[in-house]
């Protein structure tokens, strides 16, 4: 294997099970699952796809029978009638239904951006279905060779995959990343808040502000820098040859004119903004962040990068024409050349991730290859090779693209109606397997930002998978939380160290998407899938296992100052986590107004925060608070090294935290941590908020059999213990005694 194949070569075997294909002349089926099947005429591929990387689940019990104009595949759970020309005509679900129409109920999916939108917009189909069936159209994909390219399937066919799954949404999502691929695991540090805006900022004024955020203690974990890192003013610098480079045939490239400004691609740091950029990475570093930066990677690299000499002979080009190497990344030199010669030097010095901002269509010199999937999937396996975690911040190139976190939605504008529109596309994205969209909080342009439309995106914003602000290059649209009123001020930053603190809880959720196929941010109608109700909440979700989240995306009312949403909820106790208010399950309009919104906790909601509430330090805590409703619920706390691939080698720690009501007593368990310790504090302080349990007669603490010293509190309207150290290795448990009566 060549060195390219070593760095580039995703992990797939494409071959199906021998005994699960049927064939008849160009037709071919072959049984995946009980309730998902390939249909392939025309042509026969067991190659890996740019979406499908594994068939073989498995040897599946089933039967066929062939007919003149059919064939006809038995499962325990399904009858797939297929006809000979290719077409599904119908399938027979395990509760007897009948499908034939496959587009009607499609619970849809997602789409490749939000960019320059105002409002909802059309969404491509998911892969589960209200009528129990879904189709996946995988004509179209190209194949993935063993040495790490890409090319066209050896000759046209359709291959479409079946999705028969009825109401088991969750089982389809699963069978759907066992074909596709795992979503990675992300890097920690995602899980904070990130500072992002298209602005001329100087190395000392991007520091200043750092420092800013900092004295005003509002935590950050990643700091990017748009694109004014590198030269822009191009032409001005370094003559006329700056504008050598290819032009687009996307008419609408040209039409929008400002995407293909010669400066608009760059590779080198602008000096006079930033005059020695080692040590502006270094001091991000120091203050906890890490760096990502923007590039617009379609014009190429020029004779004035400081790259640019070793490239160029790299690629066989003369470097003293100045001609520009066109970027390809259909070619394996210039893919070589490109993270030899420019990433990888650059992220040495400091760079930690990479801002794809690709808006130049889907062509390439290969037929149906579209650059942005290209991107996305070569830097993933580029940064893996390091030993490091699949991470870019990039656009939605199709299904599969799950397996290159994170998605960025694009340049949305600032308007009610796109906050209005983004809880509902976020969660339904779960149907395509896309779990890690990060949104423009606060919206880019096109609009005017209020205080309370702020507020009410930096509320979604911290109950969304990625927390980051973004905006135009426009002085009045920037959202630095001071710069909106002292209210405003002082609501954001509490969100945003409650987002910061549930990095415990939001980085467990993380390992359950990867190891579960569990988003963070899922469909009220993945648990519910026979309530109409579920499916009548589009902007309420499940936010982890443990909340429920509604958004609220509409002004308050004048008179009130209060916005009503309307929620649902299952059968069951509820608190409101933030208004102690208890819900029962049903249909109920709940009213907030601007300090907070509906979330959710059912009872034995178990919550882990970290204990911290000053910094910008998201390691593994030395304290942690854990947020308690009354009930029986247990929850497994994971933890690792947060950043590399050796958690996969066994390098991980779970802590199993156990809830039991049992009358007039309420137990609380933590259970000695399992794995790697030296990964997580030898003793942690543990804070225990009861926050629906207003006293208790009685309450034992206990560790290794012998009693543990606390300190117990009244807290917002609940019962708070602080136990100072619990040492890892042995585990506590907290019991509360009611006396009379229930606790």
């Amino acid at each position: 294997m060549d060195g390219f194949a070593e760095k580039y070569v995703i992990k797939s075997d494409g071959f199906a099970c021998a005994e699960n294909i049927v064939v008849d002349s160009d037709l071919r089926i072959t049984v995946i699952t009980p309730e998902l099947v390939r249909i392939e005429k025309g042509g026969f591929c067991d190659l890996p796809t740019q979406t499908v990387l594994f068939r073989n689940l498995g040897k599946v019990d089933y039967s066929f029978a062939k007919e003149s104009d059919r064939i006809t595949v038995r499962t325990d759970k399904c009858e797939f009638c297929i006809l000979k020309s290719g077409k599904m005509q119908n399938v027979k679900l395990s509760d007897e239904r009948v499908v034939t129409d496959f587009k009607i109920g499609n619970l849809k999916g997602t789409r490749r951006t939000l960019d320059v939108t105002f409002g909802g917009v059309k969404l491509g189909d998911g892969i589960i279905s209200r009528n129990g069936v879904a189709l996946v159209d995988d004509s179209a994909s190209l194949t993935l060779l063993s040495d790490g390219t890409v090319e066209p399937r050896p000759q046209a066919e359709k291959d479409i995959y079946v999705f028969a799954y009825g109401f088991n949404y969750t089982s389809a999502l699963r069978d759907f990343y066992r074909i596709t691929g795992e979503t990675p695991l992300i890097p920690r540090f995602c899980l904070g808040n990130w500072w992002s805006r298209f602005w001329r900022y100087t190395q000392d004024e991007y520091l200043d502000l750092m420092n800013k955020f900092e004295k005003k203690d509002i935590p950050l974990t990643v700091a990017c820098i748009d694109m004014d890192w590198h030269w822009v003013d191009v032409e001005k610098r370094f003559g006329d040859k700056a504008k050598d480079y290819p032009k687009p045939k996307n008419p609408i490239a040209y039409i929008t004119g400002c995407f293909w400004n010669p400066g608009w691609t760059g590779y080198s740091w602008n000096t006079e903004l930033f005059p020695d950029h080692v040590r502006f990475l270094k001091m991000l570093h120091e203050k906890g962040l890490k760096t990502n930066l923007n590039i617009h990677p379609a014009q190429g690299v020029r004779f004035f990068e400081d790259s640019y000499v070793e490239f160029a002979k790299h690629m066989g080009i003369d470097e003293k024409n100045k001609e520009p190497i066109d970027f390809d990344f259909t070619d394996k030199s210039f893919i070589e050349g490109y993270f030899k010669f420019i990433n990888s030097p650059m992220e040495k010095e400091g760079v930690d991730f990479w801002w794809i901002d690709w808006q130049q269509g889907s062509r390439s010199k290969i037929e149906g290859l579209d650059p942005l999937w290209l991107l996305n999937h070569y830097y993933c396996l580029d940064r893996q090779s390091k030993g490091l975690r699949p991470l870019t911040l990039s656009r939605f190139a199709g299904f599969g693209s799950h397996r290159y976190p994170l998605g960025f939605s694009g340049d949305t504008a600032i308007k009610w109606s796109v906050l209005d529109f983004q809880p509902y596309f976020t969660a339904t994205a779960a149907n395509a397997g896309y779990c890690w969209w990060s949104h423009d909080i606060g919206g880019h342009n096109f609009g005017k930002l209020s205080d309370e439309l702020y507020l009410r995106w930096v509320q979604f914003g911290v109950f969304s998978p990625i927390m980051r602000f973004h905006s135009a290059n426009v002085a009045r649209k920037s959202k630095e939380p001071w710069k909106f009123g002292g209210e405003a001020e002082r609501i954001t930053k509490k969100f945003l160290r409650l987002r910061h603190r549930m990095i415990p809880y939001t980085y467990t959720m993380n390992r359950l998407v990867e190891k579960e196929g569990r988003p963070l941010i899922m469909p009220m109608y993945y648990a519910y899938p026979n309530r109409d109700e579920a499916y009548s909440v589009g902007n309420q979700y499940f936010f982890g296992t443990q909340l429920i989240a509604a958004p609220i995306t509409h002004k308050v009312n004048k008179e009130t100052h209060m916005a009503d949403v309307e929620i649902w909820l299952p059968d069951g106790r509820y608190t409101d986590i933030f208004m102690g208010e208890v819900y029962r399950g049903g249909k109920t309009v709940v009213q907030r107004d601007i300090t907070t919104i509906p979330v959710i906790a059912p009872a034995g909601a178990i919550i882990p925060l970290d204990g911290r509430t000053s910094g910008n330090d998201c390691g593994n805590p030395e304290s942690l608070e854990i947020l308690i409703y009354k009930g029986n619920g247990s929850f497994k706390l994971y933890e690792d090294d947060g950043e590399t691939l050796a958690y996969k080698d066994g390098h991980c720690v779970e802590t199993e935290f156990k809830l039991e009501e049992n009358g007039s007593e309420l137990k609380f368990t933590v259970s000695p941590a399992d794995g790697d310790l030296s990964l997580i504090p030898s003793g942690r302080k543990y804070i225990f908020s009861f926050r629906d349990v207003a006293a208790a007669e009685k309450i034992s603490v206990v560790s290794n059999g012998e009693a543990v010293d606390y300190t117990a509190e009244k807290k917002d309207g609940g019962l708070s213990l602080t136990v100072e150290r619990v040492s890892s290795d042995k585990g506590l448990s907290v019991t509360l005694f009611a006396g009379k009566g229930k606790i």
